[in-house]
């Protein structure tokens, strides 16, 4: 699975839009390629009023988020906001036991802890595959159908 098949799963629910960060932009050049996944489906929100559910990251953020290792060619990291439940269902562990020492960010095709934002109960996967591809699939709809739950109740 490559970064645009990610990509169209997101485009493809509903009230969905996907923010791609351009090279030249004033966002941070570490952020330049990297993919935010909100829902907004007015497509009025204001820039930053709405956090995302979802990233797609290309690259790593010096002094903030390097555990993955994304500096590789061909790799990149999808984040998801999981929620607590489904966090501890897909590691066997809650997000407050979280450990970024104890785990290999670097692995492909595994469910794993966000390296920063774990205890948020956010998951990721480097580089999703046979292993985690369909479970991704899945993962997106409901992290979007919880976000349409908050954004309703604003």
């Amino acid at each position: 699975m490559d970064v645009e098949g990610v990509l169209g799963w997101a485009r493809a629910l509903p009230g969905v839009i996907v923010e791609t960060v351009e090279e030249g932009s004033d966002a941070p050049p570490a952020a330049w390629g990297d993919s935010f996944i909100t829902y907004d489906p007015d497509g009025n929100a204001e820039p930053g009023r709405w956090q995302p559910f979802a990233t797609v990251v290309t690259s790593d953020y010096p002094g903030f988020d390097t555990a993955s290792r994304l500096d590789r060619p061909g790799v990149f990291r999808v984040n998801v906001s999981a929620g607590r439940q489904l966090f501890a269902e897909l590691l066997g562990y809650p997000p407050a036991e979280a450990r970024a020492a104890d785990v290999d960010h670097t692995a492909a095709d595994v469910w794993l802890p966000h390296p920063v934002y774990a205890a948020q109960g956010w998951v990721c996967v480097v580089c999703p595959g046979p292993a985690t591809a369909g479970r991704l699939r899945v993962l997106l709809e409901q992290a979007c159908t919880r976000a349409a739950a908050r954004y309703r109740e604003r």
